[in-house]
């Protein structure tokens, strides 16, 4: 059985890689793998503050140059941060991850070890994007989504004190809060493009706080766990 996690750049490299959630993070996967002897597992890293800040400053010059802001220059640049953060806990991990960093979801890969570390593809998308085709191609129908938030809410809880948290929401409902249209660093619980890909595939994304260890660990076990899930 193979699970797939999207994990944010945001919780792997929030201003600076932080240590910490790596380390446990990673003791934890060890953990479970040992207790899933026929499991493997695909890891989708995000980019961060490295594609924030690189991107912000690609604005910034371009408009002090005289540049016309490019969108897919914007995305490559993001692109650049998630494999850096990628090839980073692929390291960490050590023997458990034996392949080289996935950059191309679509391209077969044999698996030589217990876990997958995928990046970013191309422009266009983000990597949820990435996540929503890997889960495809290996067989996976949940992908669980880790982020700096808990749940899903009905609108930005930072904008609008009248925001509620989601516990399950359909892929039409979601949907319709989340549109169509990605945009390089668009922030929004999972990509517009990935989420039609995960509908048409009748696939289920769990959302929750990748800070959260031992919620991770029940979401893996199939237990009762914190997070909205998004499906049907």
């Amino acid at each position: 059985m193979t699970k797939v996690l999207s994990v944010g750049g945001s919780i792997v490299v929030p201003d600076a890689p932080d240590t910490q959630f790596i380390s446990d993070f990673i003791l934890m996967i060890k953990e479970w793998l040992e207790s899933n002897d026929d499991s493997r597992l695909i890891l989708v890293i995000g980019g961060g503050a490295p594609a924030r800040v690189y991107q912000n400053a690609y604005t910034v010059v371009a408009e002090k140059t005289g540049v016309v802001s490019d969108g897919d220059a914007a995305d490559w640049i993001g692109i650049m941060a998630t494999r850096l953060n990628a090839q980073l806990v692929k390291a960490a991990l050590g023997e458990l991850c034996q392949n080289d960093v996935i950059y191309d979801p679509t391209v077969p890969v044999e698996c030589k070890g217990r876990v997958l570390v995928a990046a970013g593809w191309h422009p266009g998308f983000s990597t949820d994007n990435d996540a929503v085709l890997l889960a495809e191609k290996h067989g996976a129908k949940t992908i669980v989504n880790l982020s700096n938030i808990e749940k899903v809410y009905t609108d930005d809880p930072r904008k609008n004190p009248n925001a509620k948290p989601i516990d399950e929401i359909s892929w039409t409902d979601f949907r319709k809060m989340v549109g169509d249209e990605w945009t390089p660093g668009k922030n929004c619980p999972f990509d517009p493009i990935a989420s039609k890909k995960a509908s048409e595939c009748g696939m289920t994304v769990i959302c929750a706080s990748g800070k959260n260890i031992a919620n991770i660990r029940s979401i893996l076990d199939g237990k009762d766990f914190t997070g909205t899930k998004i499906g049907g």
